[in-house]
């Protein structure tokens, strides 16, 4: 059987299964790039949440659907981001929240994403822990946008996210102290901070 071409979604889904080592507690979160912030980052009371990673399968390559947050969010406001949000009571697992999240935000309907797994969690700075969800999509679908939490919704070749090469690192000053985090540009889109930390996670993971 001939072998899934790289970044299709067949290998993407490949890479997904695969049996690994899990990960030293806490590992991958902002204090990677910031240690000495890691007590505000690394503590008993982040706040749970999921996001859904899901790549679109096109013949010619796999790509991931993120989003512009809107400028009116308490968190992040106006930030690139993988669909998702907080883990409420009723939501019966991580997966559960992530789907949920991506129907509510961008209305792609929760049927249509085959869930593969998960990624480590990722802790921040902003005070959550956030358990990565990995699916796939076929393509065909309809995205209803939630206007009230989302200004577009968009895809990246998951070619382009992959590539070390587009790992940028970037830092501002925060409480006085530099802090760095990993910067993404994709045209006008610019991907940074815990969305583009989220998708090293998936490099260092599935293709490193």
């Amino acid at each position: 059987m001939e072998a899934p071409s790289l970044f299709s979604a067949e290998d993407f889904r490949r890479r997904a299964l695969i049996e690994r080592e899990p990960p030293e507690a806490d590992f991958f979160g902002d204090h990677q790039l910031n240690p000495d912030f890691s007590d505000l980052i690394v503590r008993p009371d982040l706040r749970a949440a999921a996001v859904m990673i899901a790549a679109v399968d096109y013949p010619d390559g796999a790509s991931l659907i993120l989003t512009k947050r809107t400028d009116r969010l308490r968190n992040h406001a106006g930030q690139i981001a993988f669909p998702g949000g907080r883990i409420d009571p009723e939501d019966s697992s991580p997966e559960a929240a992530a789907l949920r999240e991506t129907e509510e935000e961008i209305g792609l309907d929760r049927s249509r994403i085959d869930v593969l797994g998960r990624l480590p969690d990722y802790s921040t700075g902003s005070g959550f822990r956030i358990t990565p969800v990995l699916g796939i999509v076929q393509p065909g679908f309809q995205l209803a946008i939630n206007p009230d939490e989302v200004d577009a919704a968009f895809e990246v070749p998951l070619a382009f996210l992959m590539d070390p090469a587009n790992h940028a690192r970037g830092s501002r000053i925060w409480q006085e102290r530099e802090r760095f985090f990993y910067e993404m540009p994709y045209g006008d889109r610019y991907i940074w901070g815990v969305t583009a930390g989220v998708i090293r996670t998936l490099y260092e993971r599935l293709y490193a």
